[in-house]
């Protein structure tokens, strides 16, 4: 290890030692740590699809109901969403590298303790674990590209960032179904074992030690943000399975959601009064970029949740496809999103966002439009791998330039916080999104005489009767107006964006460790 003496700022060419944004030498590489993180935050998105498509498996080795199945997935996503807007100021105080290895460690373990356990309780707690681990490392991995990339060259990382977010979310589905049918459902799993241990030892290596900024923390802030987001999420999670209305005695799914809301409300104003360093810096959202970068990845985050779902029942229900089948449909996106992100990326650096953006939430308007008509007992399938190829074009366009608007102009002392909210952000708007396309199958089935709820859904993994095949499929069409809607709001929302002003950071001497690795 060495150290070098830097600035926070970047230097003028003609400064005689000149150092990056973060106070990094001109000859640091930040592109090896960026993809050392990658790893670790590839893996832990993995986890938000991959366990889907094993539910069943799981249901019926560990005995028990499709209740405690889906708990399997909403306890990782509550575990993992509400401490965000925490994890993110923890990186600021304590380092982002620092926090990152801590995260990585105890998701690697939860992993290993979740194929291990023999009973669905065990596996519910294991992932309420696995989700607090994933929570510390998020931030820490937008918030080093913040740090390490001068604002200017930010849009080809966030391109990466952003890529590597959508990969995940449409490769889960295919590789849980391989790993379930040829292993079993442990495997999901154990796999994230020596890809953990590979990730820890490069982060240890190629991740720079980045100086932490003394915050008071505000630990009334931290109370009420935990608890607010608690009861949102919970609410919006298990809204569904109590059809939205009552739980246990006085208690309900709406009076959840209203006092999450309360309670939120009520942090929001402590924000503004707390004398101390406030969690979350509201003067954050004075810059317009990244209130409307936040609102246009909520959008993104609802509208990809949603749009899954109702393919994945149609697939596997409808036409009788195997969960690979059905995820094989996902890889045409996928693959366009990954060639076209390294372009699309360069061009975030130059190009005014709103163009972008505005190619993205077009392009996936008319992609689930034309992928909800397609939905059909008789269509061919090779004509649902066209409107799949389009989606990929707009991911590559949605992801990187709201990832690189939102960070643009922050400054450095706030790049965990803002990372926070950032993510925040996009993990409640997917537990809304999949909230709301839950409830509008449910409305849409029962419109077509196909009542039952949750039964209604399982019947869509199993061998479905030819007569319910056609209103079934007709169900899921519709359903794909939602995903429709929110990127058609999205296309409103980006006309919003400013042409970026590269932020300056005040000078100010620190000290960097650098790996000699790097």
């Amino acid at each position: 290890m060495s150290v070098r003496r830097g600035r926070l700022d970047r230097m003028t060419s003609s400064a005689p030692a000149a150092t990056s944004t973060s106070g990094l030498p001109d000859d640091y590489r930040p592109w090896p740590a960026l993809w050392a993180m990658v790893i670790g935050f590839f893996m832990i998105l993995l986890d938000n699809t991959i366990v889907s498509v094993a539910t069943p498996d799981i249901i019926r080795e560990l005995r028990t109901d499709f209740t405690n199945g889906i708990w399997v997935t909403s306890a990782y996503l509550l575990a993992y969403a509400v401490p965000l807007l925490i994890t993110g100021r923890l990186g600021d105080r304590f380092g982002p590298k620092n926090v990152y290895l801590v995260g990585l460690v105890i998701f690697t373990l939860a992993s290993l303790w979740c194929g291990l356990t023999g009973s669905i309780e065990g596996l519910i707690i294991a992932r309420v674990v696995q989700g607090l681990g994933a929570a510390l490392m998020t931030p820490q991995t937008m918030a080093v590209i913040t740090r390490t990339f001068p604002a200017a060259k930010r849009g080809s990382a966030m391109a990466l960032w952003g890529a590597t977010a959508g990969v995940a979310t449409l490769v889960g589905p295919i590789l849980g179904g391989v790993l379930v049918d040829l292993a079993g459902w442990e495997w999901i799993f154990f796999i994230n074992v020596p890809v953990g241990i590979i990730g820890f030892v490069l982060a240890v290596r190629l991740v720079p030690t980045l100086p932490t900024h003394t915050h008071s923390f505000d630990l009334v802030g931290v109370a009420l943000s935990a608890a607010g987001m608690f009861l949102l999420v919970f609410g919006i999670q298990e809204g569904e399975r109590y059809d939205w209305g009552q739980i246990d005695g006085f208690l309900s799914v709406p009076l959840l959601i209203a006092a999450g809301v309360a309670v939120l409300g009520l942090f929001f104003w402590w924000q503004t009064r707390v004398g101390s360093e406030p969690l979350v810096p509201l003067s954050l959202f004075r810059d317009r970029n990244f209130a409307v970068a936040n609102i246009g990845i909520a959008l993104v985050s609802a509208a990809i949740t949603a749009m899954a779902l109702p393919f994945m029942f149609y697939a596997q229900g409808a036409r009788g496809w195997s969960p690979i089948q059905a995820g094989l449909f996902m890889l045409p996106m996928a693959a366009v999103l990954m060639v076209l992100s390294p372009f699309v990326g360069r061009l975030v650096d130059t190009v005014h966002p709103r163009t972008i953006t505005l190619v993205g939430f077009s392009t996936a308007t008319v992609a689930m439009a034309w992928t909800g008509l397609l939905i059909d007992v008789d269509t061919p399938a090779w004509q649902l791998l066209l409107p799949m190829a389009l989606f990929g074009v707009s991911n590559a366009c949605l992801w990187a330039p709201h990832g690189a608007t939102a960070t643009r102009n922050l400054p450095m002392s706030a790049a965990g916080a803002g990372a926070g909210v950032y993510n925040t952000t996009r993990q409640v708007a997917a537990a809304l999104g999949s909230a709301a396309i839950a409830s509008l199958i449910g409305a849409r089935l029962a419109a077509g005489g196909l009542e039952g709820g949750a039964e209604s859904f399982q019947a869509a993994g199993s061998s479905m009767p030819p007569q319910i095949q056609a209103p079934f499929a007709q169900a899921m069409s519709e359903a794909y107006w939602l995903p429709v809607a929110c990127f058609a709001v999205g296309i409103v929302v980006v006309m919003f964006f400013r042409a970026p002003q590269h932020h300056r950071e005040p000078v100010a001497d620190t000290e960097v460790v650098v790996p000699s690795a790097a």
